[in-house]
């Protein structure tokens, strides 16, 4: 960009040819994405137009969480569908690959077909599979597939020596490879340190295994004493924090199952799926990977702050780490040729707990005059619901998300529609025994607080830590 910006300075004389007929995208999409990038000061000003029809504004919606995203944008797709929309001409556009995981679930629970462009899809990822190894030993001990996968994944000096004495006494003993280990821990048929390194492992396990916790923390726990997560911090990779960042997704996803056995089930009836391909199937890809693409109908999830701007850009980089960040939303909307549909949700998981979200401060630089607030679900409070798109603090304006980034409120005052948690303070709020309700939970009892957060015992989803000012008396 600074090349270009420098140009003119850099060849006096230079002409100016701004392309500005777009032949993609409707005026309601262009006159949307040309106000989001006029915010950039790092530009050569150009206003996009078009000759077609007006077309539909941009949708904007706030979800409670990014399961809720995910389904709603599958229902959404198959109504798209019925009214003759091909799939191949839908895309799912996201800013980082670990968001692809719930639209593969929501998608494969829908039974629409997808393919995940640039990548493999989430349980295929290389991070992912290591870490379900470890699930798999742990739920079921005769797993020598996924055994023999993690002996050494973090590298513990168990190298093809110390594997190949495990086959051997395996085949003797007509044994899975880790009762064989466990034998060998007691002779001297191994070096010291492979006896160490294999004794303190199969501890591991048995530690894993005895634990009480449920399916994700019990990942949790994994990913972190197994090694897997400080093998990724340390590694220098340009691809190692989007790793990391899928074993936090992994331990979302876990979040969502009764038991162990429950999920891996689950990933094995995913993994086996296949669909057609030679049928029509949605695009998944990352905001990256889209330049250059278009479709008719592109859904844009998470424009939530530290999502969307991500926050590790905004770190590295600070003001063109921002400016570049919102040169992506501007890519994604404009890879649209007929409809555009902007989302954010107002919680997201991070590991084994609920953090609260704030809309992306992209939705608040969007026109209030080119945008269609999505009241059809009922997911607005009752004034912004009854005010439709006319809700903006400022003319033509969205609310701002979080101006400076700064998550000083669970959703920024003001805020597209998204519902607001009922505020009963900590000293006012639910007592230990109290019986309360949560929208997405549903009926439960208090057994304790800590800080903001209580710890429920839900009648149907079970037990639960979340935030106080998300739930109200029953």
């Amino acid at each position: 960009v600074g090349n270009i910006l420098r140009f003119e300075k850099d060849f006096p004389g230079a002409k100016v040819i701004r392309l500005e007929r777009n032949y993609r995208s409707t005026p309601q999409i262009l006159a949307a994405a040309s106000a989001l990038i006029a915010h950039n000061d790092g530009r050569l000003g150009k206003t996009l137009w078009t000759e077609g029809d007006d077309g539909a504004k941009v949708r904007v919606s706030g979800v409670w969480d990014g399961e809720t995203e995910a389904r709603l944008v599958a229902e959404e797709i198959e109504v798209l569908g019925v009214g003759g929309t091909s799939l191949d001409e839908i895309a799912v556009l996201v800013r980082t690959g670990s968001q692809t995981r719930a639209f593969e679930d929501s998608f494969f629970s829908s039974d629409i077909p997808y393919r995940l462009i640039g990548g493999p899809r989430f349980f295929e990822r290389r991070e992912i599979r290591d870490a379900v190894a470890y699930l798999r030993v742990i739920n079921q001990a005769d797993d020598d597939l996924a055994f023999e996968r993690i002996v050494n994944l973090p590298k513990r000096g168990l190298g093809g020596a110390s594997l190949g004495a495990i086959h051997r006494a395996a085949r003797a003993g007509g044994t899975a490879l880790t009762a064989a280990a466990a034998d060998l821990v007691g002779t001297d048929e191994l070096r010291p340190q492979a006896r160490r390194a294999l004794a303190g492992l199969l501890e591991d396990f048995a530690r894993w295994r005895a634990a009480a916790a449920g399916p994700a923390p019990l990942a949790e726990t994994v990913i972190d004493e197994s090694g897997l997560a400080a093998m990724w911090r340390n590694d220098k990779s340009p691809d190692a924090p989007g790793r990391l960042e899928n074993l936090k997704e992994l331990v979302v996803a876990l979040a969502q199952f009764e038991s162990l056995g429950d999920f891996l089930e689950h990933v094995a009836l995913v993994m086996e799926h296949e669909h057609d391909a030679t049928g029509e199937r949605v695009n998944i890809m990352t905001l990256h990977g889209a330049k250059g693409l278009e479709f008719d109908v592109v859904f844009l999830p998470g424009w939530e702050e530290g999502l969307f701007p991500h926050q590790r850009a905004l770190d590295e980089n600070g003001a063109a780490g921002l400016e570049e960040e919102r040169r992506l939303a501007y890519v994604g909307l404009t890879r649209a040729r007929k409809r555009a549909y902007v989302s954010f949700a107002a919680n997201r998981r991070l590991f084994n707990s609920w953090q609260s979200a704030i809309p992306s401060r992209f939705v608040g630089e969007l026109p209030g005059e080119h945008v269609e607030v999505d009241v059809s679900q009922g997911l607005y409070a009752g004034g912004l619901a009854e005010a439709g798109a006319d809700f903006a603090p400022s003319p033509g304006r969205l609310s701002p998300g979080a101006a400076g980034g700064r998550r000083t409120a669970r959703i920024a005052a003001g805020a597209p529609g998204v519902e607001q948690p009922a505020d009963h303070g900590e000293p006012g709020g639910p007592q230990r025994g109290a019986r309360v309700f949560h929208q997405k939970f549903g009926y439960g009892k208090v057994l304790g607080a800590d800080g903001t957060k209580l710890d429920i015992a839900f009648e149907k989803a079970g037990r639960k830590k979340v935030m106080a000012g998300f739930v109200e008396p029953a």
